[in-house]
């Protein structure tokens, strides 16, 4: 079933891990995509993978901290196809330094990208959605929004934003039927979590592989995420089946919350 047949979905961080994923589940049910990122080269491969899918797909460079990119990239959305129906807020850092030795430029970049960057892409789609009476906004937030692990201040801080932040565009976008929600992923095998796995399990004398095993043995399901696992939800959520739901937070963790 193609759920989404012409409906416009935008990415931002297309080119790997779950946003990725998104752009590839949204491409197999009929959406047209346009995949936002840095990362030219690896972006235009996701957006080539999902032109093989049968689909239209764009591959747009995309700076989510730089508000006169976003505009660009929007309106070059607009005028190719008229109508944004989903934005996926994807683009994301993690960089896995414990609290004493974060500088003051890393935490200003995570919360540029993490946090600002989510509400500039939200803005930027917002007055779509409006005219249109209709839109989906799925912002990925985390688990570290909800909770916290040792070496993640500035990211757990910008991932809480997000959810609040996320609730907020609820309540203004659902006068015309336009929802918004926030996704938080567990630990999810990405390339992101992988070299932060390294990094941290080597603060405790692990592996990457050891601290995500360690991880996994967190949750009652004992295993991380895949990321087309939270693409699934991402599409519920931009789907038909979710119209009456709006400003959540999602956990899709394993069961990690109860634990």
């Amino acid at each position: 079933m193609k759920r989404f047949e012409k409906q416009v979905v935008l990415i931002t961080g297309a080119a790997n891990g779950i946003g990725k994923a998104c752009a590839q589940r949204f491409a197999e049910e009929g959406a047209f995509v346009a995949c936002l990122d840095v990362t030219d080269e690896l972006n235009e491969n996701v957006a080539s993978e999902c032109r093989a899918l049968g689909v239209e797909a764009i591959a747009l460079h995309c700076d989510v901290t730089d508000k006169d990119n976003i505009n660009q990239v929007v309106k070059t959305v607009m005028d190719k196809w008229g109508r944004i129906d989903v934005l996926v807020g994807s683009a994301g850092i993690y960089t896995g330094t414990p609290l004493v030795d974060v500088p003051e430029k890393q935490w200003q970049r995570t919360i540029d990208i993490n946090l600002t960057g989510v509400f500039l892409t939200n803005q930027a789609v917002a007055p779509i959605m409006i005219a249109q009476k209709s839109g989906s906004v799925i912002n990925i937030s985390s688990m570290a929004g909800k909770t916290s692990w040792v070496a993640s201040a500035e990211y757990s801080a910008s991932k809480s934003g997000v959810i609040g932040l996320t609730r907020s565009v609820a309540m203004e976008l659902a006068p015309y039927g336009a929802t918004a929600n926030a996704v938080c992923p567990g630990n999810t095998l990405t390339d992101m979590v992988r070299g932060v796995a390294a990094k941290v399990g080597a603060l405790d004398g692990m592996t990457g592989e050891e601290w995500l095993a360690m991880r996994a043995n967190d949750c009652p399901m004992k295993r991380v995420a895949e990321p087309w696992e939270i693409a699934g939800v991402v599409a519920f959520l931009a789907s038909q089946d979710s119209r009456y739901l709006t400003g959540q937070a999602i956990e899709v963790d394993g069961g990690l919350i109860m634990s």
